[in-house]
């Protein structure tokens, strides 16, 4: 086997680089796209370790007589920053899009800015069904 040449090195390196840089970019545009819209509907800076840090604040509240819950850490950590939302105490996956409105699995093609939007969006797209937990 071949050993690589100083130029393949200084390729590979270079080309390791490039995209690291471009995912750090990334990543901080969508940040400062998904900070604005979590900030300005929470009207809340206080210290409970989320809340002012670019996740949207968390709620409780009974819409359309379905108890909807929403609060950061507690859903998916692959999706949304780890932000949880429930209907009725079932799990509604949702997820942060790159520029910063949220999506769920009953409105998938229709983003919404909160996570509260998105569970009260569901509520009235359910009609009165039962959520029914992925499996």
């Amino acid at each position: 086997m071949s050993r690589p040449t100083r130029r393949q090195a200084m390729g590979a390196t270079a080309g390791t680089l490039a995209t690291l840089a471009l995912a750090g970019t990334a990543h901080a545009a969508a940040t400062a796209r998904g900070a604005a819209p979590a900030t300005a509907t929470s009207g809340h800076s206080g210290h409970d370790g989320h809340a002012g840090h670019g996740a949207p604040e968390a709620f409780d509240e009974v819409f359309q007589g379905r108890r909807i819950q929403g609060a950061p850490g507690s859903g998916h950590m692959h999706h949304g920053g780890g932000y949880g939302v429930r209907i009725d105490g079932q799990e509604l996956h949702v997820m942060q899009n790159a520029d910063g409105t949220w999506i769920s699995v009953i409105n998938h093609y229709e983003p919404f800015a909160t996570p509260r939007a998105v569970a009260r969006a569901a509520v009235v797209e359910l009609q009165g069904a039962a959520l029914v937990p992925l499996a």
